[in-house]
């Protein structure tokens, strides 16, 4: 194992020297090597201190490799995977929030265009609307995940966005998220965070693990990714296609479709 970056002179040093880019890995051996080289990535990309700092303390998340390594959403079917996550008990919760706060999810709408029960329903099946966020580091989770030879390039950007959430103070390198380092209540992967996160509250700072931040970055996230206000969003519908964007796995496009005209309706 290579010894950890020291901070203030020492980090700089070793920065700016040469550090040939060690391979990513299948286990937890090389992880402190690759992480070195990594650094340099992230300072080019322009992460500044804190989030290298972030960066040196992050440790192999072996319980992550673990659930990557065991995704069971893409071999259930649809309605074996609408009783595990618990479609009904979303749909009514759903519709009571939605009856709450009409204003609030109008005014999201018209901003955004993303009706309310697409927001809910994401909203519940992501956190259980902000009950449960996660109890994984978010930053070694998603090193973990650039690290690890399976998925290095999808995961790279995030990992260079949860370092500049920790620049910015967004988070820290010990806030909680989820296995795979989403974070806040509907689970932006860090990269996302970074690019489509909104000050839904008006006080000056983007705060996914606040829900008015989270629902209104969720709702920019779909508008960006090519959501058409007033038109549908089923399946072999203009809209369904942007759902797809928010997760790959076809079950879970399809109960966020099927959930969010429940609780519109």
């Amino acid at each position: 194992m290579l010894q950890k970056i020291a901070l203030g002179l020492g980090l700089s040093l070793a920065l700016a020297g040469t550090v040939e880019a060690a391979p990513c890995g299948n286990t937890g051996a090389g992880f402190d090597a690759w992480k070195a080289g990594f650094a340099q990535d992230a300072q080019r990309a322009g992460v500044k201190g804190p989030g290298l700092q972030a960066l040196q303390n992050a440790t192999y998340a072996t319980r992550t490799i673990a659930a990557d390594r065991n995704q069971k959403s893409f071999r259930y079917s649809l309605p074996k995977f609408m009783q595990i996550r618990g479609a009904d008990t979303i749909v009514a919760q759903g519709r009571k929030r939605k009856a709450r706060n009409p204003d609030y999810f109008a005014a999201l709408e018209r901003n955004y265009g993303v009706p309310a029960g697409v927001l809910i329903a994401i909203h519940g099946m992501e956190t259980a609307f902000g009950n449960f966020m996660g109890d994984s580091s978010v930053v070694s989770a998603i090193v973990t995940l650039t690290y690890d030879c399976r998925r290095s390039d999808f995961f790279k950007p995030h990992a260079i966005g949860a370092l500049k959430l920790v620049d910015q103070g967004s988070i820290t390198g010990s806030t909680k998220g989820a296995k795979h380092g989403e974070l806040g209540h509907t689970q932006f992967l860090p990269g996302n965070a970074l690019t489509y996160g909104v000050d839904g509250n008006g006080d000056g700072r983007v705060d996914l693990y606040n829900q008015t931040d989270a629902l209104a970055s969720t709702a920019n996230f779909l508008r960006q990714k090519g959501w058409k206000p007033g038109k549908g969003y089923q399946e072999g519908q203009p809209n369904f296609k942007v759902i797809k964007q928010w997760n790959a796995a076809t079950v879970y496009q399809q109960a966020i479709a099927i959930m969010g005209a429940r609780i519109d309706g």
